[in-house]
């Protein structure tokens, strides 16, 4: 009774009801075939019920992705220059164009600094990291008083505004490479940072557990210089410019010996992962130049 039932099913659902059977010729499969036939066509029919909208779904995820017009690379506006000296020996000028339609807290920021505008500069200050794919300089560690106080009176010099624009940058063009070769980037945020270190403080008679910070964020002054296209810069740097003139001198920067990366080193792992403070000291050692590469001067152009 089942087998005819599902039989008749998928008979009324293939075949007019209204149109008499059709006489099967001697050649022709048998009835019992023909039922096979019908139940595999009716479940193949079925399933493409499951899979068309999967299709659909993909075709309209793609049709979303952000096109290559809208992440074209800026056009640089405004102009600034840094003179470069290793050891005491000028090597050169590096020009770079500011994108400050793109980027402009982070574009404000950098002329800002280079200027003096801010009331510090980045007049004799040095690179601290030598990386294959990029130069990172140090930054203005005086600063750190001074965004604090932007954080408080809500002025450009907070360092929020330069991560808003950071996470505005990264989702216009996701899954683009954004510090691609020649791009110049400000720091906003430190990826490798440890999580907070719980610890036991005593507090007015009773012990409390406390979160103790390792390490010390960026401050939104540090920036770098990418030598080729550097992914692994994304996901910290906001980038506000690139280098029109002078990356031959970037290059000669590259080529400074460095401190030997120890990061590899098992006892180096488990000491950061506990936020040993051993282990971040060491790491900022890591990568730094054994010669002094200086700002001699900066300034904007024009």
């Amino acid at each position: 009774m089942h087998s005819s039932s599902v039989r008749l099913f998928h008979h009324n659902l293939l075949i007019p009801t209204k149109q008499p059977c059709a006489r099967i010729p001697p050649h022709s499969p048998s009835p019992a075939s023909l039922a096979i036939f019908r139940r595999d066509f009716t479940s193949a029919s079925l399933l493409s019920l499951f899979i068309a909208p999967h299709k659909l779904r993909a075709e309209t995820v793609t049709n979303n992705i952000p096109s290559t017009s809208n992440c074209a690379d800026p056009t640089p506006s405004n102009q600034a220059f840094l003179d470069i000296s290793i050891d005491g020996v000028p090597i050169g000028r590096i020009i770079i164009g500011l994108y400050a339609d793109a980027a402009p807290s982070g574009a404000a920021r950098f002329a800002d600094l280079v200027s003096g505008r801010a009331g510090v500069s980045y007049r004799r200050k040095e690179f601290v990291k030598i990386m294959p794919d990029y130069v990172q300089h140090g930054g203005l560690r005086s600063y750190g008083v001074d965004a604090e106080l932007a954080k408080k009176t809500g002025s450009n010099m907070a360092l929020d505004n330069l991560v808003a624009e950071w996470e505005r940058q990264n989702g216009r063009c996701e899954g683009r490479i954004k510090n691609v070769g020649k791009s110049v980037g400000i720091i906003v945020r430190d990826p490798s940072k440890p999580p907070p270190k719980m610890k036991l403080v005593a507090r007015k008679g009773k012990l409390e557990i406390d979160e103790e910070e390792v390490g010390v964020d960026p401050n939104g002054t540090e920036f770098v210089i990418a030598t080729k296209d550097s992914p692994e810069l994304d996901g910290s740097t906001l980038v506000v410019g690139r280098v029109l003139e002078g990356m031959e001198v970037v290059d000669r920067i590259g080529q400074v010996k460095t401190v030997q990366e120890n990061s590899s080193s098992p006892y180096f792992r488990v000491a950061k992962i506990i936020g040993d403070k051993r282990a971040v000291v060491a790491e900022r050692g890591f990568n730094r130049p054994y010669s002094k590469v200086v700002i001699t001067n900066c300034g904007l152009m024009g």
